[in-house]
């Protein structure tokens, strides 16, 4: 069975990267599709494969710009030639998934999110991109919305990453989706025996994250929070700080992973699709305190492995952090810890080969039954032959 793996571009490893190193291990003779490829920036795992980038590839500046290409993506997409492979998997949230398969092929798009900046986000993009984007989105937008949802109708299983996503498939595309909750390297985190006397916030420094609100809440109580990622809204936020805040930018894993052990509680305000973090956390036995929306509802047991809140404001994210101070000695980081390990690469791996495996069994013609053989015809009685023969013998005579 040839395998096509299709990514929407491969120019950094984050959660949808990981998706594509679980693919290249289930699958470790496919090819991969994908509009950018910059060789320097992932793995050696996705290295090993024959990776082919689209013509966009060819564009100068486009390894670092490739989202300003946007227009041309569906276009750059459709070019790829996959007609000669017996199973695609789309690993969709930019556009992947309007591939164009053969009649005979099987389509699986694991998808991580309709495509934000044409959805459900288009107005936070138009309203932070620059003054030429900003005035072609109207323009460009209603055309890829078009798209996007006809390419949905070459998807034959649609497998998203959380509810939260499943319900954007039904309510953009009209489709059902199994939900399958990305795979989280579990085994790379683990509980410390110590403690700091930090929160921390941890991701890409954007504004759908809302981090804007831990740096408020924690300036006001004069808590300490640790704040690690970079992103365009680093110098507002750094405004924004208290003296209790500290940004330790980009920090390497070995950095990244004892601040998440040691800190009181991970810090998650804003709404994600899903949300790796959280998970990593969990995985390293600390409680979350996060918005009550999107991922984290799979991902987060209430009062056993985090708090919910629901107001996302300051005030809200303030109470929060009373609610879990005044509880904090009842969450287990053991059971945090063993309630983290159902999102392990190796759980998901192996449901998704399932959804696979029974998508190909469906889509498999029924073997053809073989005629039946032909029954001989009963004599009729003698007298009702004779009364056939004079009806016969009288139509002809045109009676």
């Amino acid at each position: 069975m040839r395998v096509a793996i299709v990514h929407y571009w491969l120019v950094s490893m984050r959660g949808g990267e990981k998706v594509v190193e679980a693919l290249c291990d289930m699958y470790p003779d496919a090819d991969i599709f994908t509009l950018v490829y910059d060789e320097s920036r992932v793995s050696e795992k996705i290295r090993r494969h024959r990776v082919i980038p689209s013509f966009l590839q060819k564009i100068p500046g486009s390894r670092r710009h490739y989202q300003s290409l946007l227009p041309l993506m569906p276009f750059a997409l459709e070019s790829l030639d996959v007609s000669g492979y017996d199973l695609v998997i789309s690993s969709e949230s930019g556009p992947a998934k309007g591939i164009t398969p053969g009649p005979q092929a099987t389509h699986v798009c694991y998808c991580h999110s309709p495509m934000r900046y044409v959805w459900d986000h288009y107005h936070f993009y138009r309203a932070n991109a620059g003054p030429l984007a900003r005035l072609m989105m109207p323009w460009i937008a209603p055309a890829l919305r078009a798209w996007d949802v006809t390419t949905a109708a070459r998807v034959d299983a649609f497998v998203a990453n959380s509810r939260h996503v499943a319900d954007r498939i039904g309510k953009y595309y009209r489709r059902r989706a199994t939900v399958l909750n990305p795979p989280v390297s579990v085994d790379d985190f683990a509980p410390a025996a110590n403690l700091g006397d930090h929160y921390l916030v941890a991701g890409q420094l954007v504004g759908y994250k809302r981090m804007d609100l831990a740096v408020r809440a924690f300036t006001t109580m004069g808590r300490k929070l640790v704040v690690i990622g970079e992103g365009p809204e680093t110098e507002a936020l750094k405004r924004l700080a208290g003296p209790t805040i500290t940004f330790l930018g980009r920090a390497p894993f070995p950095q990244l992973k004892e601040m998440l052990a040691t800190c009181r509680a991970l810090v998650f305000p804003g709404t994600e699709d899903f949300g790796i973090v959280p998970v990593e956390a969990m995985a390293s036995g600390r409680p979350v305190i996060a918005h009550a929306s999107g991922g984290v509802l799979d991902s987060i047991v209430p009062d056993r492995t985090g708090l919910l809140f629901e107001d996302q404001s300051e005030a809200g994210l303030i109470d929060a952090v009373h609610r879990f101070e005044a509880m904090e000695s009842a969450f287990r980081p053991d059971l945090i810890r063993q309630h983290a390990e159902r999102f392990s690469d190796t759980h998901f791996k192996a449901r998704l080969q399932q959804i696979i495996d029974d998508e190909i069994a469906r889509r498999k013609p029924a073997p053809v039954s073989p005629m039946p053989a032909r029954r001989p015809r009963t004599p009729l009685h003698p007298r009702l032959a004779g009364v056939k023969m004079q009806r016969d013998t009288h139509l002809r005579n045109g009676a």
